[in-house]
């Protein structure tokens, strides 16, 4: 009986096995084999249902790599080296097997190309697209834990890199002397970073008071032995969150009835909402997690505000002056705006390069039109 992989190449029966399907399938093998270490590996750093998930997809690579090893056959030769994406997947998988793993391997899947390669089963390619969606729920666990911090330090980073930049292009467009320029470009850093570090953290602790007032309060609880069964007013907590008054009545009238637990047994309802099938209430404590704490986001938007100013100065501060310091701290800028925007559009699951593209040319763009209107003010003011 044929296997599935000679089937597959029997849909062709115009094909013949040239040395080209060969070396691509080797390349192929190579490739599966390689991505199905990087699961193990990643399975590795992990325990309960995200190291059996990423087991299962390690699993899956398996069973595409026995596809290509039955059209090879006797060909399958020397063992070949995976394209260097994975190769390198496979390095950050064994050395930190974090959420910027996780969310590379999702690209990696994202690039497969059997769903238009003739020679791969039609299954292959479902398969590959489903463990897409599997890895990016894995990743974006990791993301929505690092969410609120992260926010703050990537918009902290920018703001520092485009503000500063544009400060110091603007000032020094207009003539002023070097020590002026250098004077600006340190206190809007100072400024800019304490600005940064104060807005951040009323943000984000406003948000966290928003959400705490939302949460069930714990001193309800010891009203529930007391409550009129007959008028049963709990059913009003529920359909106050979204219940039917059906479907809150039935569930105070169970809720109630299972008051008569012996102490110690029992656990309230508003304390622990998501044992009693109430959605509103569930999300409260994953929703604090995600907004971070106030003082995190805030000295991480001051440090990370102040990292991204301090690149403008440098040239100043080490003693360039004119159209060399100029160019040199848009050299600085560029490299760094290039990183942050190719982090984003990593732990995003999207195009790094593009990313960093888009973030370039928003900096440099910014700054660029301060520096004409320094230029204007400059010619005008002499």
């Amino acid at each position: 009986m044929p296997t599935p992989a000679e089937r597959s190449f029997g849909q062709h029966p115009s094909r013949t096995r040239t040395p080209a399907d060969i070396r691509r399938w080797r390349r192929l093998l190579a490739d599966e084999r390689a991505e199905a270490a990087v699961y193990r590996d990643l399975a590795g750093r992990r325990t309960g249902e995200e190291r059996e998930i990423l087991l299962a997809l390690a699993r899956a690579e398996k069973r595409h790599e026995r596809h290509w090893l039955d059209l090879l056959g006797p060909d399958v030769g020397t063992p070949v080296r995976g394209d260097l994406r994975t190769r390198a997947l496979g390095f950050l998988a064994r050395r930190f097997g974090g959420v910027f793993v996780l969310a590379l391997a999702q690209r990696a899947e994202a690039r497969s190309s059997y769903a238009h390669d003739a020679d791969a089963t039609v299954t292959m390619a479902a398969d590959e697209q489903i463990h897409e969606e599997v890895v990016r729920a894995l990743a974006t666990r990791g993301r929505n834990r690092l969410s609120g911090t992260f926010r703050a330090a990537v918009f902290g980073a920018n703001d520092g890199l485009v503000s500063n930049l544009a400060l110091v292009l603007g000032i020094g467009a207009s003539g002023v002397a070097t020590s002026t320029v250098l004077l600006s470009g340190l206190a809007g850093l100072l400024a800019g970073a304490l600005s940064m570090g104060a807005g951040e953290f009323v943000s984000v602790r406003s948000q966290r008071e928003l959400l705490e007032a939302s949460t069930p309060s714990a001193d309800a609880a010891a009203a529930l032995p007391h409550l009129d069964v007959d008028a049963n007013e709990l059913a009003l907590v529920y359909r106050a969150r979204g219940m039917s008054t059906e479907e809150a009545t039935a569930h105070a009238d169970a809720v109630l009835a299972r008051l008569a637990v012996p102490p110690g047994e029992h656990r309230s309802p508003l304390l622990h909402p998501q044992d009693d099938g109430v959605p509103a209430d569930a999300e409260a404590g994953d929703d604090l997690e995600t907004h971070g704490t106030a003082w995190g986001a805030a000295l991480s938007s001051f440090c990370f505000f102040a990292s991204g100013a301090v690149v403008p100065v440098l040239p100043y501060l080490l003693g360039l002056d004119g159209l060399a310091a100029v160019l040199v701290a848009v050299g600085l800028v560029g490299v760094a705006l290039l990183v942050t925007g190719a982090v984003v559009g990593l732990l995003s699951g999207t195009s790094p390069l593009t990313r960093a593209l888009r973030q370039l040319a928003i900096g440099l763009g910014a700054a660029g039109v301060t520096y004409v209107l320094g230029l204007v003010f400059g010619a005008t003011v002499g």
